[in-house]
């Protein structure tokens, strides 16, 4: 599944989404993942279409996953779909063993100039 994307027409963005019901499961137990994905990134030419990042990132409801590789294939297809100047994506996972995981990842140089 691939992340639509639209023009952008604007210079300057730097644009934060929160996804704060994220799920996946556990690839160890099966048991589900809970957590929040946060992603900010400055566009080049291509912002993120929401309903179609969405429907993305709902995807991982059903697949086995670690939490590090959540992080990690998550920037991998916005960089793929909207090739940005800069991407982070940082997911913050509910209590799991008595731990709280948090995982941020980039891509490029945090300038919106």
């Amino acid at each position: 599944m691939t992340i639509d994307t639209l023009k952008n027409n604007q210079q300057g963005l730097e644009i934060e989404l929160e996804a704060l019901e994220f799920t996946s499961l556990c690839p160890l137990t099966g048991a589900p993942d809970f957590g929040r994905l946060t992603i900010r990134y400055v566009p080049a030419e291509a912002l993120l279409e929401l309903k179609s990042l969405r429907d993305y990132l709902t995807s991982f409801r059903q697949r086995k996953i670690l939490q590090e590789d959540v992080v990690g294939a998550v920037l991998d297809e916005i960089v793929r779909s909207a090739a940005p100047r800069f991407a982070e994506v940082e997911g913050s996972f509910n209590v799991r063993g008595g731990l709280v995981t948090r995982v941020r990842a980039r891509f490029g140089e945090n300038s919106v100039r």
